[in-house]
């Protein structure tokens, strides 16, 4: 059975970073294609990061050139390293997994019916 477990999140000023993590088990890391997504209350879930199985990575346009997607295949875990943080990126933050080799709607792995697997969420708040 595939778990992931977020950690990382926590309080920070406008500005500062934080680096997200996602430790999954029972799969193989490098086979899947894996997402951060983010909920803010009231705000439906939006996908921040992506990378797909052959390592390709894909952004929303908010978070361009301040977040970075990486995975660590050896740890089987998943980051987001988050950069000039502002007080509207304050959420959930969820990691999300999925063994297909491409999207199966929409087109892109930045939409969270594409995935199957799912973390509990870290929180992040960022004040201003």
């Amino acid at each position: 059975q595939v778990q992931l477990v977020e950690s990382g999140g926590g309080s920070v000023q406008a500005g500062g970073s934080l680096r997200l993590s996602c430790v999954g088990s029972g799969y193989y890391l490098s086979s899947y294609s894996m997402g951060w997504f983010r909920q803010a209350p009231g705000e439906e879930r939006e996908g921040v990061a992506a990378i797909d199985s052959d390592g390709r990575t894909y952004y929303a346009d908010s978070v361009k050139g301040r977040f970075t997607i990486s995975k660590d295949k050896a740890k089987d875990t998943l980051y987001l390293q988050m950069s000039s943080l502002k007080p509207e990126d304050s959420a959930l933050y969820y990691c999300a997994a999925d063994y297909h080799k491409s999207p199966q709607y929409g087109g892109s792995w930045l939409g969270s019916n594409e995935y199957v697997y799912w973390g509990q969420g870290t929180q992040v708040t960022v004040s201003s």
